[in-house]
C-alpha cells in the first residue's frame, strides 16, 4: 500500500488510550509517517507509553471538580502550540474534547473515537466540533451526519489475534498457573468525567465480593484506589503491560471497570461488569454472546449467583470458546481500521 509521508498527532488521555492507538502508531511510523504523541499523566498512562517505547509531550496532568475545566484550558493551549510549530494533518484521540477545540480553531481535521454514551458533557462539546467521529455499531445513540459505526470494539484494537497472542510464560512469572481456575477483580478510582454520580461498591461490598469468590479460585485484585486492609494482600503486582495475559488465562474477570470486562470478554474470559450505568459495547456481548454479565451495584446477589454458576459449571468453559470464536468472525481488527480509513482519507 503507498503512502504519502503525512504528520499526526494522537492525543492520550487514559491508559486504554495508549493500548488502542499503539498499534496505529507504530505502522504509521514504519510507514514513514510522523506521529506525536501528546499525553496527560492520569493513572498508569505515562508509565505505558514509556513501556511500549513511545515518545510524547506532556501537556497536562489529571484534575477533578471544576479544576477539570482549568486543566482543559491549559491542554489545549498547549496542544495548539505545538500544532503550530508541527503543523499535523490529522489530530486523533478519544474523546477529544481538547483536539476538537484546537483542531476547530486551527482548521485542521480532527477524529475522534469513542464507545461511552454517558459522557454526555464530553460529547456534547466534542463532537460538534468534531471533523469525523467514530463509533461501535452498538453505541447507544442516535447516529450522526459526520459519525462512522464500525463492527468492533476498541479493545479489539490491541486484543485481536491479530496483534496480540497469549503467552502462559507471562502468567507463569507472577506465580500464577494459567491453567488452573483464578478470578481478577477490579475496582476503579470513580475520577474520570464520565465517572460522575457514581460511586460504585462499597467497601463492605468489595469484601463480601470477594470473599464469596474465594470459595471457588484464587482471587488476583487490580484496583486504581487504595484497598482495605483484609483485602490488600489479594493485589496483582504485575507489570502494566502483562496484564492482558493474565487476563487471558482466568476463569472470571469480575468488577466495576467495563473495559477491563470487554477486553475480557475479546480475549474469550467471561466478565461481570458491575456499574450503575451501562455500556453498549457490554450490553452487546453479554447479549450476543452472553460472554459479559451486566449489574448495578444494588445486584450484588445475583452477581453471587452468576460467579456460582461459571465457577461450578465444567462445560461453561467449552460454551465460552465457542462463543468467543463467534465474536471474532463477527467483530474486525480495529487498528486495520483506522489505518484503512487513513489511507483512504488522509495519505491517497
Amino acid at each position: 500500500m503507498s503512502y504519502n509521508k503525512k504528520v499526526f498527532l494522537i492525543d492520550i488521555l487514559h491508559p486504554a488510550h495508549v493500548h488502542f492507538f499503539r498499534n496505529v502508531i507504530m505502522e504509521l511510523k514504519n510507514l514513514g509517517h510522523k506521529v506525536i504523541i501528546t499525553a496527560r499523566e492520569k493513572e498508569i498512562s505515562i508509565d505505558l507509553l514509556e513501556a511500549y517505547d513511545l515518545d510524547y509531550h506532556l501537556i497536562s496532568r489529571q484534575r477533578n471538580g471544576i479544576m477539570l475545566f482549568w486543566e482543559m484550558i491549559v491542554r489545549t493551549f498547549r496542544l495548539m502550540v505545538i500544532c503550530r510549530r508541527e503543523k499535523p494533518d490529522l489530530l486523533m484521540g478519544i474523546m477529544g474534547p481538547s483536539i476538537a477545540l484546537a483542531g476547530f480553531l486551527l482548521r485542521i481535521p480532527r477524529w475522534i473515537f469513542y464507545d461511552t454514551e454517558n459522557a454526555w458533557m464530553t460529547n456534547c462539546f466534542a463532537y460538534p466540533l468534531a471533523t469525523r467521529i467514530y463509533t461501535p455499531q452498538c453505541y447507544l445513540s442516535k447516529q450522526r451526519s459526520n459519525e462512522t459505526r464500525y463492527p468492533g470494539y476498541h479493545e479489539l484494537a490491541y486484543l485481536h489475534p491479530n496483534r496480540f497472542q497469549i503467552d502462559k510464560k507471562i502468567v507463569e512469572k507472577y506465580g500464577i498457573d494459567p491453567d488452573a481456575p483464578y478470578v481478577i477483580v477490579r475496582f476503579v478510582s470513580w475520577q474520570a468525567s464520565h465517572d460522575a454520580g457514581e460511586k460504585g461498591l462499597s467497601i463492605e461490598q468489595k469484601v463480601e465480593l470477594v470473599d464469596h469468590l474465594e470459595q471457588f479460585a484464587d482471587v488476583y485484585i487490580s484496583s486504581e484506589s487504595p484497598l482495605p486492609e483484609n483485602l490488600s494482600a489479594r493485589r496483582l503486582n504485575a507489570a502494566i503491560e502483562d496484564i492482558h495475559h493474565i487476563l487471558a488465562c482466568s476463569r472470571l474477570v469480575v468488577g466495576e471497570s467495563a473495559t477491563m470486562a470487554s477486553e475480557a470478554a475479546v480475549l474469550g474470559t467471561k466478565a461481570i461488569f458491575i456499574s450503575d450505568t451501562k455500556r453498549g459495547y457490554t450490553l452487546e456481548q453479554e447479549k450476543l454472546y452472553n460472554l459479559v454479565g451486566n449489574f448495578s451495584c444494588s445486584q450484588l446477589k445475583k452477581v453471587h449467583s452468576l460467579i456460582q454458576e461459571e465457577l461450578s459449571d465444567p462445560s461453561s468453559v467449552e460454551d465460552r470458546k465457542k462463543a468467543h470464536q463467534r465474536l471474532l468472525q463477527d467483530r474486525i481488527d480495529v487498528s486495520s481500521f483506522i489505518l484503512d480509513e487513513i489511507s483512504e482519507k488522509i495519505t491517497s
